[in-house]
């Protein structure tokens, strides 16, 4: 159990120290709930900080529920097993992608304002988020890294279910996680807060990281305010 997204942040840097203070690393958070968890990362190995946009596909009238996800770059997974076995008509996928893909762009600019995407080609990205439940919204993450030639991909968080631990192994060039429960129904249940990160949140702590000098990565790891 986890205090929260920081804590978790902290207890998955742990398992990252390998990475540490390498010149050819970068550390991409899925907002929002990836960021405070990334955030905490980025300063224990001394690494830049950056962020990767993906949407989960709803199936409409049970959000919860993915049919898919998109992400940065025009990326679309689709599952179209579920789509088939559920009935749902290619115009509300359509009209639920559209919607996705317009809260994404408006995202990207709140976030990210003018600061440029830090390069990816040639780095080991570290790709996180608070937790994997179904895998989707990742693997629309993972695809969308490999079009921009990464030396290589490993996805890090702190809980996950099994079924995403095998499709991350699968998917990913390394796969680190915290928790792995035999029995899992939600990320959440495994946070003691799991209040939904606000988008001032993600861009304070964004804005914070790009900014960071050498020192202030040193007092990060101290737990210095």
């Amino acid at each position: 159990m986890f205090q929260d997204r920081l804590d978790a942040g902290r207890q998955l840097a742990t398992k990252l120290f390998a990475y540490a203070d390498r010149d050819d690393v970068l550390v991409l958070a899925i907002p929002r709930g990836g960021v405070p968890v990334a955030f905490e990362v980025a300063a224990a190995l001394s690494a830049p900080l950056d962020i990767l946009l993906v949407r989960k596909l709803g199936v409409p009238g049970q959000r919860e529920l993915g049919m898919g996800a998109i992400a940065s770059g025009g990326i679309r997974v689709l599952n179209r097993r579920l789509i088939e076995e559920l009935g749902i008509p290619e115009r509300q996928v359509g009209e639920t992608i559209a919607r996705e893909e317009a809260e994404l762009q408006r995202c990207e600019q709140l976030y990210r304002g003018v600061r440029a995407r830090v390069p990816v080609q040639g780095k080991v990205v570290i790709l996180i988020d608070d937790g994997i439940a179904t895998g989707s919204s990742m693997l629309a993450a993972i695809d969308a890294l490999r079009t921009l030639q990464p030396k290589k991909i490993v996805v890090a968080v702190p809980v996950a279910s099994s079924h995403a631990d095998h499709e991350m192994k699968r998917t990913a060039d390394e796969f680190v996680c915290v928790l792995q429960p035999q029995w899992f129904f939600a990320i959440g249940e495994f946070y003691r807060n799991f209040v939904q990160a606000e988008d001032s949140e993600v861009r304070a702590l964004l804005e914070r990281a790009a900014g960071w000098p050498a020192a202030e990565h040193e007092r990060q790891k101290r737990g210095v305010a």
